[in-house]
């Protein structure tokens, strides 16, 4: 049996998720870009360089969390803050679907990062300061 809990692995493949969803949109707008597509090419080939390279920083973290290191739970939250700010703008721009689909994976992923078998496993030694403190 293995030392990681389902909440970690369920965390780190919402992550991930999120990672690729950034990485196919970085491609579709380089492929668009150097098909001559863009509107802007000076505008466009940063924005896919960027989105690459932060779906590479989101499977970073994705790997981070589920190899059980304790400073990826920060990221996945903050990620998953983001993408809630992004999916009330979704919403907003009547894109319910979308948005409801954001939120649902960041809703989750935050529910699982912070559950008390993560907590444990990420942070062994809190977990002991806890019951001491209760014990006195």
């Amino acid at each position: 049996m293995s030392s990681r809990p389902i909440t970690i692995t369920l965390a780190a493949a919402l992550q991930a998720l999120i990672g690729l969803a950034v990485a196919i949109e970085g491609c579709y707008v380089l492929v668009g870009t150097l098909l001559g597509r863009a509107f802007d090419a000076t505008q466009a080939l940063p924005l896919a360089v960027f989105a690459l390279l932060a779906a590479a920083a989101l499977g970073y973290v994705a790997w981070g969390l589920y190899r059980l290191n304790d400073w990826a739970r920060t990221p996945v939250v903050v990620t998953q803050i983001f993408v809630l700010v992004i999916a009330y703008y979704m919403w907003t721009s009547q894109q319910y679907a979308i948005s409801a689909a954001l939120a649902v994976v960041a809703v989750a992923a935050l529910a699982l990062v912070l559950s008390p078998p993560t907590t444990a496993t990420l942070f062994p030694d809190n977990e002991s300061w806890q019951n001491k403190r209760g014990r006195q």
